[in-house]
């Protein structure tokens, strides 16, 4: 078995507007780093549409009509003042969750160690009925949910070190003792929530906030004190990563100082976890991540991890 690598050349129509930083280059910079010749081994599919079945477990149907409908046949819709629909938006969104869904599939039927999914739109702002912050639906919240009812799954651990905090998958498991949510993001930064003191109806979620301009050392603490430990004791069946890459020192959106060493580290600290309580069952999904040279840079080290480089 080897990492999947999980993707569609249709996530590239969810197209923004001029000089929005949630771009289709981003993707294509993704594919372009996991072309070298050292992701040779690496196994690869094409994401599928989710069912919407599989969208409605996280997403009421009446929200995903909604969308549907407002997807545009010329130029775009704005849902908020971040957040826009293009023609080949709603088709990019069920690609990005089917890959989701599809990784889970692989990686619990033992066909792959593990998965990347390199799909657009991001997720982990998509809240239960609200599309928000470049995220229409909330592609980790699908597979976590697909994990439990499709194979039996009975915890599910995402954690997720984008740096700005993903509200939508909080707010979706807030009251699920079946899920935990860890997250290291910056703060304050938006969406504003993801205050240490958000702890979930059954604390099982874990926030872990950092300050503007903390580098390397405030994130590995993060995760060695707060992160860690809290995943370890909740022993899950399964591992998913909202795999943020804009705690890079490059990205223009906020004002961390990783670099792409971090992200390798904190992949095999998840991945350890993983090893221990879920056979190895890690499902990784691709959230943030604008400076394109810091995308592709973070991604290399991210997969050359997971495929245990």
């Amino acid at each position: 078995m080897t990492t999947l690598v999980l993707s569609h050349p249709k996530c590239l129509d969810h197209l923004t507007p001029f000089g929005h930083p949630e771009r289709p280059d981003r993707l294509r910079m993704v594919t372009h780093v996991l072309e070298h010749e050292r992701f040779a081994d690496l196994a690869r599919d094409e994401a599928p549409l989710a069912s919407i079945e599989a969208v409605a477990r996280v997403h009421p149907p009446e929200f995903i009509e909604r969308i549907e409908n407002a997807t545009p046949m010329v130029n775009f819709v704005h849902l908020d003042a971040d957040t826009t629909l293009s023609p080949g938006s709603y088709e990019a969104a069920l690609r990005a969750a089917g890959g989701a869904v599809f990784a889970v599939d692989e990686v619990m039927a033992g066909k792959a160690a593990n998965a990347f999914v390199a799909t657009r739109p991001p997720g982990h702002h998509a809240e239960t009925a609200t599309a928000m912050g470049f995220c229409l639906f909330n592609n980790a919240a699908i597979a976590a949910r697909h994990a439990r009812a499709v194979h039996g799954v009975d915890r599910v651990a995402i954690i997720d070190f984008d740096v700005h905090h993903g509200n939508g998958t909080q707010e979706i498991f807030w009251s699920d003792p079946s899920v935990m949510y860890l997250s290291t993001h910056e703060m304050p930064l938006y969406p504003g929530t993801g205050a240490a003191r958000e702890r979930g109806a059954y604390d099982q979620v874990v926030n872990a906030p950092l300050p503007p301009g903390a580098g390397s050392r405030e994130f590995r603490e993060a995760f060695d004190l707060a992160i860690l430990p809290r995943m370890r004791d909740f022993n899950a069946d399964l591992v998913i990563i909202s795999a943020g890459f804009d705690a890079h020192e490059r990205d223009p959106l906020a004002n961390l100082n990783l670099t792409e060493a971090d992200f390798s580290w904190a992949t095999k600290e998840i991945m350890a976890i993983a090893d221990r309580s879920a056979g190895g069952r890690l499902v990784s999904v691709l959230e943030g991540g604008y400076d394109l040279e810091g995308l592709g840079r973070s991604v290399a080290a991210h997969v050359l991890a997971l495929m245990r480089g």
